[in-house]
């Protein structure tokens, strides 16, 4: 269980995150044509997990917009942008952000992705969100990177994320 805060108050997750070298645990996730994505979709690809909580609060689109701008220069790479928000208000976003080269999903349906990866907020106002984190995955699925960024209402270290590739 991490330790994070919020505004400074502290506030706990669902465990740990996979840890770098370990095999990443699949996922089922709705993308914003409401079709499922599961981990072995992006199977020979490198992965960057841009996970938050809601896609509608200040960091959490900061950290989707950053990703963005810096997405279409990495080879052989995926940026996945995860939270619990509903596809719809994911497909939204983007579409008035203007965001093309990243991929929302969503865990709304089960919560069962923040469960497995050990990020799900546990106590707070946000409880059953995702905490904020980012986890790079190696062309095979295997975590070569992974940040629980300490105050969630931070943004997560994208140089050091980026370098992992």
């Amino acid at each position: 269980m991490a330790s994070i805060t919020l505004g400074g108050n502290p506030i706990k997750t669902s465990g740990e995150l996979p840890k770098v070298g370990s095999k990443a645990p699949n996922f089922q996730l709705v993308k914003t044509d409401l079709s499922i994505a599961t981990l072995a979709d992006y199977g020979g690809s490198k992965v960057v997990l841009n996970i938050f909580p809601s896609i509608d609060t200040g960091t959490c689109a900061a950290s989707v917009r950053a990703f963005n701008a810096k997405a279409s220069a990495l080879n052989n790479t995926k940026v996945l942008c995860i939270s619990r928000d509903l596809p719809f208000a994911q497909k939204r976003f983007c579409g008035a952000e203007g965001i093309e080269n990243v991929e929302n999903l969503s865990d709304f349906k089960t919560g069962s992705f923040g469960k497995d990866y050990g990020l799900e907020i546990l106590d707070s106002v946000l409880a059953g969100l995702h905490s904020r984190v980012v986890i790079v995955l190696d062309e095979n699925g295997n975590v070569i990177y992974e940040e629980q960024v300490p105050e969630i209402a931070d943004e997560p270290n994208y140089e050091a994320a980026l370098a992992s590739l």
